[in-house]
């Protein structure tokens, strides 16, 4: 073989710590930033740097994908295979090939020029040798346009988002460091002031009435009191005995890469040794660590701690399902019991944030609209609900399907259902209401909040738990009842 495989050059250069070195610059430029922030924001900032990473290097692995670099790295794979006679029978076309998209083709002219009429023997591996390092040197030129391309992007990002949690310091100063966290994923939408000042007023309007949070509260706890083993996961650390990937095993051969590990040596890499005017290559690819070696990748096997999430009587942890959060948003509840149904899904999304569970909300009247205040962009959505007017008639039934459609897949385990009406409707179908039983078995919880005296008790009769809230002659009246 003439040269060095080139297949994996991409993996190489991505692997050559041009990525570290960019993260580690990221971190750096957002240290200030973050110096002023609660503590899990340094830790959301970390998580989300790592993340990136990741996909970074894919798609810098991904740049020899291009058309350019495609033809010349299979010309090149070709030219290598072959012996001496054919590369010099044949080398002047490859060249002409080069002419369009290498940026080694001026170089490999003058070399050709150079060597007319000698055909030395080594002047083969010579010449693919300077092709390979062109082509490393240009594919590494094309992934760092690409990684420099992509940390611009990622730290308009990270100021985006530090930004919107400044904004956002009244969900923020009473949370903890997880629920911070969750807050940091949210936080890649741009909010506006007049969001920021809806979100505020809600917050404001949840403080002054401690009932709606006492009722949120509750809500959040039922979902860590059911005793089910299924859904028990007490993380408990334990040593084991398991298998890693290491470079320094040798059990597969599986690409080739620049080093100094002369027991890895390419048999091609002595030929410069034959040759006294060629031997200094050799010596000077050996300090540069640039000798072509083999990878190997094999596995070692480590004793260490691992978290295993098992059951444990103890100190059981409950898996908690969502939030499905479905509000009434007829033309009864503008107004007062408006306001209430929009602070108590904000202050459910707040105890979803802290306990790392889903909050979905289902706006219904005549329609329904679905909004996920938990996803990447839960803020705007968090935005949109708060923002959007109640009119319409009342239609529980079809939200209801809707929900219950959710609450069978696995994802929607020990979830809990709360509907946030004035309850002025009539009672469901005995088929639907069998469909509830079915879900109450399997540890799913619906609930009801009615915020209107008037609402209809059979309608409501069908909940695990109902809480009232609503004015009256003496102020905000709080109660709860247990039905069944």
């Amino acid at each position: 073989m003439l040269g060095a495989d080139g297949l994996n050059l991409a993996l190489m250069v991505a692997d050559s710590g041009i990525i570290d070195s960019a993260v580690n610059d990221l971190m750096a430029r957002s240290q200030v930033m973050m110096m002023a922030e609660n503590r899990g924001m340094k830790s959301s900032v970390k998580n989300h740097l790592l993340k990136w990473r990741g996909n970074v290097k894919k798609r810098m692995t991904k740049v020899c994908e291009t058309e350019r670099f495609q033809q010349e790295l299979a010309l090149y794979q070709e030219v290598i295979y072959w012996d001496e006679n054919e590369f010099f029978e044949r080398i002047d076309d490859v060249i002409k090939k080069l002419e369009w998209h290498s940026a080694f083709y001026m170089q490999a002219r003058r070399m050709m020029e150079k060597n007319k009429g000698v055909n030395n023997p080594m002047f083969p591996h010579y010449f693919c040798d300077q092709w390979y390092q062109s082509l490393a040197e240009a594919i590494k030129q094309a992934q760092v346009s690409e990684l420099e391309e992509n940390k611009e992007k990622v730290l308009n990002d990270l100021y985006q988002r530090m930004e919107t949690m400044r904004n956002m310091d009244k969900v923020t100063e009473s949370g903890d460091e997880e629920s911070v966290g969750r807050l940091w994923d949210m936080a890649s939408a741009k909010l506006s002031k007049t969001d920021l000042t809806v979100m505020k007023r809600h917050a404001e309007f949840l403080k002054k009435h401690k009932g709606l949070q006492e009722i949120a509260e509750q809500l959040g706890r039922m979902a860590g009191q059911v005793n089910d083993p299924d859904l028990n996961r007490a993380p408990a650390e334990e040593l084991q005995m398991i298998e890693e990937k290491s470079d320094e095993a040798t059990d597969d051969i599986v690409g080739i890469h620049e080093s100094d590990d002369l027991n890895k040596l390419l048999p091609n890499e002595t030929m410069f040794l034959a040759y006294p005017e060629l031997e200094v290559v050799f010596y000077k690819h050996l300090v540069d660590k640039r000798l072509m070696n083999y990878r190997t990748q094999g596995k070692s096997r480590t004793l260490r701690k691992v978290k295993a999430h098992k059951p444990d009587h103890k100190a059981v942890d409950v898996e908690k399902g969502p939030f499905i959060v479905c509000v009434d948003a007829s033309g009864s509840m503008s107004g007062f019991p408006e306001q209430c149904a929009k602070a108590m899904a904000y202050a459910l999304m707040q105890i979803a944030l802290a306990e790392q569970r889903d909050c979905y909300v289902i706006i219904f009247s005549t329609e329904h609209i679905t909004y996920e205040l938990t996803r990447q962009d839960g803020l705007r959505e968090a935005a949109d609900f708060l923002t959007y007017s109640f009119h319409g008639g009342t239609d529980l039934e079809p939200t209801l399907i809707k929900s219950i459609d959710l609450m069978n897949s696995d994802k929607y385990k020990n979830a809990d259902m709360v509907v946030i009406s004035d309850f002025i409707a009539p009672k469901q179908q005995d088929e639907l209401l069998a469909k509830v039983d079915a879900l109450k078995a399997k540890k799913n919880r619906f609930h009801a909040v009615s915020l209107s005296k008037y609402g209809n008790p059979a309608l409501m009769s069908m909940f695990d738990h109902t809480w009232s809230y609503h004015p009256n002659v003496v102020g905000r009246l709080f109660k709860r009842v247990a039905n069944g």
